[in-house]
């Protein structure tokens, strides 16, 4: 399979992967939707303010979920003669404004539970603890339908560890409204509040530094150039020097090497068609590498670079 079919191939594939993530998606969204609506309705009649924080969480959820399908239709416009990686970064773009999108939402909970341990207010339990079982429950359906498809994608990882976020958030509610009901110790609520506003931080700063990670161009998390570099001067020992090498990401599935060789003295020509082609079909086995670009210089070059 020659280089142009061998990137369709995986387009395609691609694609067919992005189409299941927007059912699932969208699924999720409706769900996520009721269950925020019925979270803010149940924190105002109950009076809770984890509920209604809780509802704020859901409707970053929401949006997140809805800027995923939106980059996930975005990315898979094909690539053209000036988008020549396509547009599948919309999907880490996507992903950075999810996280980003969340610090506002912390501070306005974080604000609500301090005047909540000034101010306690009465909360009714029962109805506090339905709710947030509704909410539970919404959370772990939601987690079934994207488990499979998590690390398909950046975007869709995101959305996954927001839905853990969730669950572990209507936990919290749970336990809080069931010591609340009781016993009425009501300051248990701006706690939840809090701990939820934790969990948020926490998963926010890891998509965050993730997508930055990308959007600026970094070698992927847990890989290396120079292990790159040193693997291939081990296993093919043609190659005398390997120097200015690049290793990114356009997404987490899709990384691009390049590279300039030089080679022993006395390889033929079409003994270095060969040993390139080896090196790509390497790179792509064992680093999952789907494009790279191995030049190969003339001696002299790189000894009139080292003067």
């Amino acid at each position: 399979m020659d280089e142009t079919a061998s990137k369709n191939a995986y387009s395609d594939h691609l694609f067919q992967f992005r189409s299941v993530e927007r059912k699932r998606l969208i699924l999720s969204l409706t769900i996520t939707t009721i269950v925020m609506v019925i979270e803010i309705i149940g924190g105002f009649v109950t009076n809770s303010i984890a509920l209604i924080s809780d509802a704020g969480h859901m409707f970053t959820h929401a949006f997140a979920i809805g800027i995923s399908l939106l980059a996930n239709v975005i990315a898979r416009r094909p690539p053209c003669h000036h988008k020549t990686f396509g547009l599948y970064r919309a999907e880490v773009l996507a992903a950075f404004i999810n996280g980003l999108f969340l610090i506002p939402i912390v501070g306005v909970i974080i604000y609500e539970a301090i005047l909540r341990f000034l101010n306690p207010q009465e909360i009714f339990g029962f109805y506090m603890l339905i709710v947030a079982f509704i909410g539970l429950a919404v959370n772990i359906t939601s987690i079934l339908i994207l488990q499979s498809q998590r690390n398909s994608s950046l975007n869709v990882k995101s959305v996954f560890y927001h839905m853990i976020a969730d669950a572990a958030s209507s936990i919290g509610i749970v336990i809080a409204a069931f010591i609340i009901m009781f016993t009425g110790v009501v300051i248990l609520d701006p706690i939840v509040s809090l701990g939820i506003s934790i969990v948020i931080i926490y998963w926010a700063y890891g998509i965050l530094k993730e997508s930055v990670r990308i959007l600026l161009e970094m070698a992927p998390k847990g890989m290396n150039v120079d292990t790159i570099t040193n693997d291939l001067k081990k296993k093919f020992p043609e190659i005398l020097e390997l120097y200015d090498a690049h290793l990114w990401t356009i997404i987490p599935d899709m990384l691009i090497y390049s590279a300039h060789v030089k080679l022993k003295k006395n390889i033929a020509i079409g003994n270095q068609e060969d040993l390139l082609i080896k090196i790509n079909d390497y790179l792509s086995k064992n680093y999952k590498i789907i494009e790279s670009t191995i030049q190969i210089m003339p001696i002299d070059a790189l000894e009139a670079c080292n003067l």
